[in-house]
């Protein structure tokens, strides 16, 4: 009975280092394979949180992207409506111009028509007495209610031909029936004078308006005539 008891524990002796063996193993095992599972956890995180950082920096560019296509879509509406702002005001303006020489056009033909019908034409002389010492003229200017329709010179030559009885017609035109007012401003013998004279013009009829230079002044004559008209 001793030999078998002892023969028992001789065989539990041996067999219990082997068993301790393989637990050691088994141990080493499971923490090499967990110790490689945590690594590709790791791993697998740190690519997600670089697709993640990708996926936010992609979605930024598309939202700047579709902010630059909305700014650009905007100011090409923008530069297009005011192409057609200025396209039509153009138009406007085209038409206005059109209608305004229309008008001016218009108007010209009503004021020829108005002089044509009236017939009042209204003629400007200048003469100087030869009866008298020989004046010395300069320059001279001719106004018309207040505009200025002619201007001379008068050299020697001329101030010979008007000392020899010659007339200057400074103005010849077609008027409106109704009073005009006439002012010569002329040097005479190096003085300047200004004589201003108020005339009606009537219908179908020349109304003359003579500034003779006598004794070194301008003396204004008016009259009118009918049978000397081109009516």
């Amino acid at each position: 009975m001793n030999r078998i008891a002892l023969a028992v524990l001789a065989v539990i002796a041996m067999a219990t280092p082997g068993r301790a063996t393989a637990q050691n193993v088994q141990q080493q095992a499971y923490e090499s394979k967990r110790a490689e599972l945590v690594k590709e956890l790791q791993q697998t995180q740190s690519q997600l949180a670089e697709v993640r950082s990708a996926r936010l920096q992609l979605a930024a560019r598309i939202e700047m992207v579709i902010a630059q296509m909305l700014q650009q879509r905007a100011q090409a509406l923008l530069m297009s409506n005011e192409q057609n702002a200025l396209q039509q005001l153009d138009a406007i303006l085209t038409s206005s111009q059109d209608n305004l020489l229309a008008q001016r056009d218009r108007f010209t033909s009503i004021g020829d028509a108005v002089r044509q019908r009236s017939g009042a034409m209204l003629v400007v002389l200048l003469r100087a007495d030869s009866s008298t010492s020989q004046p010395m003229l300069g320059a001279a200017t001719l106004q018309v209610d207040n505009a200025a329709v002619q201007d001379r010179t008068y050299n020697a030559t001329a101030n010979n031909a008007l000392a020899m009885g010659a007339v200057d017609q400074l103005y010849r035109s077609n008027v409106l029936p109704t009073s005009h007012t006439v002012t010569l401003q002329v040097t005479v013998n190096g003085t300047p004078m200004t004589q201003t004279v108020s005339v009606n013009a009537s219908g179908e009829t020349v109304t003359y308006v003579q500034f003779a230079v006598r004794n070194g002044q301008v003396v204004p004559t008016t009259w009118t005539s009918r049978g000397t008209t081109p009516f």
